[in-house]
């Protein structure tokens, strides 16, 4: 799974989208917005959740918290993370590699609205050192995304 799965993914569902492997980690936050040269809130990290019985991924700004009550309006249930194994054994990808493309079994996929501030975001690609780079609207289309408002930002924190 991993890279190969995001890069067959991309050939079939949206070709014109090239993968960008910075050859360095890229698997948190600050690391992806260092090797790509923007800021931390244009990266796109993927919060993988068990909500009740069934398991999501939420698509935020890098710079977001998930908010529990929001998630749990959004949601219908309390969020809770998913442990690392469980992440890849779900999504085929390894942490700091999770992506909502080219996954192991379907999932539902929301997209957080904080997501919409930017022209263009950088989600991972299936392993620790790639990324892509799409429209949030995008983003939100080759994955069957809905919209949420799940995350609190920076600002509405202090």
């Amino acid at each position: 799974m991993s890279e190969a799965s995001v890069r067959a993914f991309f050939a079939t569902h949206a070709p014109d989208v090239p993968i960008i492997d910075q050859g360095v980690s890229t698997a948190t936050v600050v690391e992806a917005a260092a090797a790509l040269g923007v800021e931390p809130a244009r990266i796109a990290k993927t919060l993988s959740l068990r909500v009740g019985d069934q398991v999501a991924l939420v698509v935020a700004r890098g710079d977001a918290r998930l908010s529990n009550g929001k998630a749990k309006a959004a949601l219908g249930g309390k969020p809770r993370m998913l442990g690392a194994e469980e992440v890849e054994a779900i999504t085929g990808h390894p942490v700091g590699g999770v992506c909502p493309f080219g996954l192991a079994a379907p999932l539902p996929v929301y997209c957080d609205v904080s997501l919409q501030a930017f022209a263009t975001v950088f989600p991972a690609a299936g392993s620790r050192t790639a990324s892509v780079e799409l429209t949030p609207a995008r983003l939100a289309e080759l994955t069957g995304a809905r919209w949420i408002d799940a995350c609190t930002l920076p600002e509405e924190v202090a």
